[in-house]
């Protein structure tokens, strides 16, 4: 079970691609760049790579089609948190299309970013309905992305489980790709590009939390050696200490 994500390495050489294994926890290697055609050839003399079965990844298309060419065997599951994440940006633009001066309190921001079942007490909710209810077209955006939500924070589900889950995933993309404002047009667009890679989310439970966390590490590493101007010294040090 392989994570790919990427991270910054130098101002002069720019980012690099980080492979872990996430059963073990630890560092497979590091890759200097991130675009295809500088990932291609470490990947193309890359042994073992076929026993790789499940590559968890954000939603980067370069990643994907680089692990589509030489993972053919890999399931490609998305991870939960870049997802989350990337409806909340949305649901954020749209709000500021909607209503600029509201967008701007920050109070309300902390309020509609939150679960339902994370607002302390009935103070917090009341005055979240009050606002909702004031501005309709936001309130009918905030219960949808509560719904995506739901769906999106489903773990340890059966095959039988995601068929019933599938259906309403859907439906909730296509009216996204269908809505009159652009962020959240653009937002059906990538979950539909993605929703094969999105619904094994359901049948998952690692995320690149494990890759995010060695990232911390590595950055570390870079601050004790006040920067790496190699990098086969750097990738050396992080294999030997995150490896």
């Amino acid at each position: 079970m392989l994570g790919i994500d990427e991270h910054f390495f130098s101002r002069k050489h720019g980012f690099a691609t980080t492979l872990v294994d996430l059963q073990t926890h630890r560092v497979f290697d590091v890759v200097q760049g991130r675009s295809e055609a500088a990932l291609r050839p470490y990947l193309t003399r890359l042994a073992g790579k076929e026993r790789t079965a499940v590559v968890l990844m954000d939603l980067a298309e370069s990643y994907r089609s680089l692990v589509r060419q030489h993972f053919p065997r890999a399931l490609i599951v998305a991870d939960r948190f870049h997802v989350i994440r990337l409806v909340n940006h949305a649901m954020l633009d749209s709000w500021r299309q909607l209503d600029p001066v509201g967008r701007r309190h920050r109070g309300l921001v902390s309020l509609l970013r939150r679960h339902p079942e994370n607002l302390r007490d009935d103070a917090q909710r009341q005055r979240l309905a009050d606002y909702l209810a004031a501005h309709p077209l936001l309130e009918a955006l905030y219960h949808k992305k509560q719904a995506l939500m739901t769906l999106l924070r489903y773990k340890h589900q059966s095959a039988r489980q995601c068929r019933q889950l599938a259906p309403r995933f859907l439906g909730i993309v296509q009216e996204l790709r269908a809505a009159p404002m652009a962020p959240l047009r653009t937002l059906g667009d990538t979950l539909w590009s993605w929703r094969a890679e999105i619904a094994r989310m359901w049948r998952f439970t690692k995320t690149n939390s494990i890759t995010e966390g060695l990232h911390n590490k590595m950055e570390l590493i870079s601050r004790r050696a006040y920067g790496f101007r190699n990098f086969q010294n750097y990738r050396l040090r992080v294999r030997a200490l995150c490896g």
